[in-house]
């Protein structure tokens, strides 16, 4: 029995184009596409069952269209409608449990964290699934980071000093941080290394020979990211106490020189003491204890690691040198500030509640 025509679907202007940009969009779901197919060809006055035929729908669905269209709006189209769809196969209760033992317990068989196969052979859940609901909820079983909570009696007293010279530097001095990198190998690769190319990554062989060692002392200033350095053969007071010679003889005379350190012990010896003595423009403000992080210098000595050292090959000390040297001219002829962005006392609550954490699992 033929069904009589039905009168075109009645689109305001705004209307239409925003189903052709549904019809045409490469990312939306095919159901949401095809769904805007049929409303404009409708809109035309094309038959509901030439619609049906052409787009591979029964014409109830086609029907169904258009009245969703009529009731709801641009906003209805492609959703599923209540009931439709697939029904759900694993129960709420069961992968609230898998939730809870990814979190809460370890596998039987030794290992020291879950995994995709070892849970869903634990829970009767396919990998698949598995993998899903741990990212629906951000679980990432195979990663961990490491953390440090300051066990300093100053903490709070420390950090506020040396953040309060991060942000608000005082007018006329200069503020320096201050670390060393000891130890710094020069190591040259057994063989040579396999350049890029596409489809595949550099290469390098994972033995090397050692051709000594270099210390670097670096000062970066907070406000130009201008790098101040020097490297020595050792790491003790005597040299401490040349890199702050250095530092002296570098800054403009009359500036009072800031200088932002961790507590390591020969920043705190008796020689250097003696010789701050003698130099009252210059001054250390010593970081809480377990939290390099505030020292801004340490971000700087990890690009110097990622981008120079760890991918070179080094025949001799003086080579590694020459090689600190160049990549430190070329960041101090275009130096980066970096900026910090955190106050004290938001520093203070996050470790004020990573406390409170580390309280509890340890109760």
């Amino acid at each position: 029995m033929a069904h009589p025509p039905a009168e075109p679907l009645v689109l305001l202007a705004e209307e239409r184009r925003a189903l052709e940009g549904i019809a045409t969009s490469p990312s939306l779901p095919y159901r949401a596409v095809r769904e805007a197919k049929g409303l404009l060809m409708a809109a035309d006055g094309v038959a509901n069952t030439e619609i049906a035929e052409c787009l591979e729908v029964s014409r109830s669905t086609v029907l169904g269209w258009r009245k969703g269209f009529a009731e709801h709006g641009i906003d209805w189209v492609g959703k599923v409608r209540p009931g439709r769809g697939p029904k759900p196969t694993i129960s709420q209760d069961r992968i609230e449990k898998l939730v809870h033992d990814t979190l809460h317990t370890s596998p039987t068989d030794g290992s020291a964290h879950w995994s995709v196969r070892s849970m869903a052979k634990h829970s009767g859940i396919g990998k698949s699934l598995v993998q899903k609901i741990w990212k629906a909820r951000g679980i990432k079983a195979h990663l961990f980071e490491t953390f440090k909570l300051s066990n300093d009696k100053r903490f709070e007293e420390k950090l506020r000093d040396v953040v309060d010279l991060c942000l608000n530097p005082p007018e006329g001095s200069v503020v320096l941080c201050v670390d060393e990198k000891g130890q710094s190998q020069a190591l040259n690769r057994t063989q040579p290394s396999l350049p890029m190319k596409p489809g595949r990554a550099g290469t390098m062989t994972h033995d090397y020979k050692r051709n000594g060692t270099t210390t670097l002392f670096a000062a970066f200033k907070i406000l130009t990211g201008m790098l101040l350095f020097g490297c020595m053969p050792r790491h003790r007071n005597d040299e401490f106490l040349k890199f702050l010679r250095l530092i002296d003889r570098s800054i403009e005379k009359g500036k009072q020189i800031h200088v932002i350190c961790d507590n390591y012990g020969t920043h705190n010896h008796p020689n250097v003491r003696a010789w701050l003595a003698k130099h009252p423009s210059v001054s250390l403000q010593f970081i809480p204890t377990s939290s390099s992080w505030l020292n801004l210098v340490e971000r700087w000595f990890r690009e110097l690691a990622d981008k120079r050292i760890r991918r070179g090959s080094f025949t001799s000390v003086t080579e590694l040198i020459a090689g600190i040297e160049d990549y430190v001219a070329h960041h101090n002829a275009d130096p980066k500030a970096y900026k910090w962005t955190k106050t004290a006392e938001e520093i203070i609550e996050k470790v004020r509640r990573g406390r409170v954490v580390l309280q509890a699992v340890a109760a």
